[in-house]
């Protein structure tokens, strides 16, 4: 298995694999649109990075992050907005691995700290996190506007 930066090359399947997540959230399996994606990641102003776990051309998941500013010291955080592993590959480390790519990518932008939120209803999730040694933290209330 390899960690990677997707590439334009990768809209397509990142595309398809945002519809897997809607699905396990309860919506439609439906690809999220190409273009979005490709808009949203490889454009002129990228507003996320990708990375993906590959084994052989197949890609088992993926870790969807954001550099954001300021946190402590006025430095920079990164906040990672979506882990996820394609069924048929969970239960192999493909979230151990995404996750010490994380921890890499920030440590390579200078970033203090990753911050992410979890599902309450999502056991596996929290025990990874769990095993992983991360901590909840419980200072902060999540919020939501949807247009």
């Amino acid at each position: 298995m390899r960690i990677e930066r997707a590439t334009d090359t990768d809209t397509d399947t990142i595309a398809v694999i945002l519809g897997e997540v809607e699905a396990y959230y309860g919506g439609k399996d439906t690809p999220a649109d190409q273009a979005q994606v490709r808009a949203a990641l490889f454009g002129t102003g990228p507003v996320a990075t990708v990375l993906l776990a590959r084994e052989g051309e197949e890609v088992l998941g993926l870790a969807a992050f954001s550099l954001l500013w300021p946190a402590a010291s006025a430095q920079s955080s990164l906040y990672l907005k979506e882990l996820f592993v394609r069924q048929r590959a969970r239960r192999r480390g493909v979230a151990r691995r995404l996750m010490t790519a994380v921890r890499a990518e920030a440590t390579a932008a200078g970033c203090t700290r990753i911050e992410w939120t979890a599902d309450r209803d999502n056991p596996s999730a929290l025990a990874l996190y769990q095993a992983l040694g991360f901590q909840q933290h419980n200072g902060k209330i999540f919020y939501r506007w949807e247009a």
